[in-house]
């Protein structure tokens, strides 16, 4: 896939959640005229909020305008643009048929970020070998450590990671 730049851009991403809710942390690994690699945590959150966050950070580290490819290994995420999800949340005034979307903040910024790029996305199956994939598996799940964590105590607390 290439811009009209001439750059194509790929970015994988993924989320992880020490408990969930509880520590979380997200990379991103993006591609194109330069790689760049993204990463960060919360202190309480969901893995689904890791995953969109993983995305929206990667989405605006490249240009507006641009061509990419989000590759995911969440199906909540790549759903929730490829099967009419969010239009469908968007029309019920961000309800579900139980009660309100869940993250529409990270939904909302998405769309912004989508809306200004041409975007495709590609599910991808985790911890399937797929050297990116893994990459930024490892990276989200050091950084939801990181948000438990002290330095020093290296990783001593006993949580283990839910990996999207």
């Amino acid at each position: 896939m290439t811009s009209s730049r001439g750059v194509e851009w790929t970015i994988w991403t993924d989320g992880a959640c020490l408990g969930n809710p509880g520590p979380g942390g997200w990379a991103a690994l993006v591609r194109g005229e330069r790689e760049v690699l993204l990463k960060g945590g919360e202190a309480w959150t969901t893995n689904n909020r890791m995953e969109l966050k993983a995305a929206l950070m990667g989405l605006l580290a490249t240009p507006e305008g641009a061509r990419v490819e989000v590759r995911t290994d969440s199906r909540y995420l790549k759903n929730a643009f490829t099967e009419g999800w969010l239009a469908r949340w968007q029309e019920h005034g961000w309800r579900t048929k139980t009660g309100p979307v869940k993250n529409q903040d990270l939904w909302e910024e998405l769309l912004k970020a989508v809306q200004a790029r041409q975007v495709r996305w590609a599910f991808v199956k985790g911890h399937a070998g797929i050297r990116e994939n893994e990459l930024v598996d490892r990276l989200a799940v050091q950084e939801a450590k990181s948000q438990r964590d002290p330095p020093g105590s290296e990783g001593r607390s006993g949580f283990r990671a839910r990996r999207g």
